[in-house]
């Protein structure tokens, strides 16, 4: 064992996992375990858990993100190693920081030190009984593009913006959470990335035709995404599989020009082209939400990715400099916890209760829900980047089952600066 992995061990690491990620804790002491207490289960991933802790000495609310490794597998070890290196480049009041680790011995888990934020912006927005109002849109908004902005200067791509990993405490601050399926970017490198990252109801049109070549504007694309929801309080693109993602995409959005897909090569194009271009409609879509809002949406949700700019530009947006202004965090009102997973919860103890209502009622015949469920965490997404497999799913589908608009879908980037595009070191 080399010098400075022993002095790792003797500072408390075990072997196991200094063997496989010692660059990620060298420097670092880990914190004991019998210094928290758990409070409660915030939050439920197929690979981590999460709950509300206290810090026994200090009284302090955290949370704890337990990690388990099945067996010591090295490939899920190298895995969450990337995410602490990850979180270790990044210092912003916007983005979760990494306050510690905690290792137990005997279980094989770890554990993440955070602090505890009260709500993810997704369980808010759906406990909500009225709207965001514009001036508290735009203080979420720019907040999350505060934090972006961040992670790209110092190299780092979210790969899964979305309501769920957007936590806010209770003064309104909003901190990007959940860096599971980020990667570190550096320019002039060639590697290939993997197209399965994001969540399909954020996921950019690029990533649906097989991108490996793409850059930090697949995390506008969802900032878009989420943008739209804030107002509508809904997912504007809920689809199934990839096949109607990418079909609601080609239909509010348009689809690329002539030009793109003769030049940009995507391994799905001959699958997927349609036959005839799809008319954008965005502006019209969204035609009630104010002129300064859909300028800023008609950026972000640019299906061409080179026209959606990037985080700073975004920032300097009219969206942000019109009246009504921002609000400050600390003037949002306070709200209960609301996570993503309470609401998950609280849905299905009504279900129940409404079933069981039925059934009093001699109705056996409970209907089944409309409503499309939310994509689970991204354990479909962790579980692929892990195998290195590639997704089959609709690959052969050789069109859409609903005719496009007819039209012309040429981009227009006169108002966008140049793209941010970083290319990734290490592994996909």
């Amino acid at each position: 064992m080399s010098g400075e992995r022993g002095a790792q061990v003797v500072a408390g690491w075990p072997s196991w996992l200094v063997a496989v990620a010692g660059e990620a804790i060298n420097g670092w002491v880990p914190s004991k375990a019998d210094s928290y207490e758990k409070l409660e289960k915030i939050r439920q991933g197929t690979y981590s858990t999460v709950y509300k802790a206290r810090d026994i000495e200090s009284n302090k609310i955290v949370a704890l993100k337990k990690v388990r490794f099945a067996n010591l597998d090295p490939e899920r070890i190298r895995f969450m190693a990337r995410e602490i290196i990850v979180l270790r480049r990044l210092d912003h009041p916007n983005v979760m920081k990494l306050e510690g680790l905690i290792v137990s011995r005997v279980s094989g888990c770890l554990y993440l030190i955070f602090d505890y934020m009260e709500h993810d912006l997704r369980g808010l927005v759906a406990t909500l009984e009225t709207k965001l109002t514009e001036a508290q849109i735009k203080c979420y908004m720019q907040q999350l593009l505060n934090g972006l902005d961040h992670c790209h200067s110092r190299g780092v791509l979210h790969r899964d913006i979305k309501g769920a990993n957007l936590l806010i405490d209770h003064n309104g601050n909003l901190k990007i959470g959940d860096f599971g399926l980020a990667t570190i970017l550096l320019p002039n490198q060639t590697q290939p990335l993997t197209s399965r990252v994001v969540t399909l109801w954020y996921r950019p049109p690029e990533l649906l035709l097989g991108s490996t070549d793409y850059g930090v504007t697949i995390d506008l694309w969802s900032s878009g995404c989420i943008l739209a929801e804030l107002f509508t309080g809904k997912p504007i693109m809920p689809g199934r599989t990839e096949v109607e993602q990418l079909h609601r995409i080609f239909k509010l959005c348009g689809s690329p020009s002539e030009e793109y897909w003769k030049r940009s090569k995507l391994p799905n194009a001959t699958a997927f082209k349609p036959q005839h271009p799809y008319k954008r409609c965005v502006n019209q879509t969204f035609k009630d939400f104010p002129t300064s809002t859909l300028a800023l949406l008609d950026m972000l949700l640019a299906v061409e990715p080179e026209c959606r700019g990037t985080a700073s530009s975004a920032l300097q947006s009219e969206f942000f400099t019109t009246s009504p202004l921002p609000c400050d965090p600390s003037s949002l009102p306070k709200y209960p916890p609301s996570k993503e997973f309470d609401v998950k919860l609280r849905g299905d103890e009504s279900a129940r209760q409404r079933a069981s209502r039925e059934k009093v009622n001699g109705n056996d015949r409970a209907r089944k829900a409309t409503a499309i469920p939310a994509p689970d965490s991204n354990f479909e997404l962790q579980a692929s980047i892990q195998s290195n497999t590639k997704s089959v799913n609709g690959v052969n589908n050789p069109g859409f089952p609903v005719e496009p608009l007819q039209g012309t879908s040429k981009p227009v980037c006169s108002h966008v600066g140049p793209s941010m595009h970083l290319s990734y070191a290490g592994s996909p």
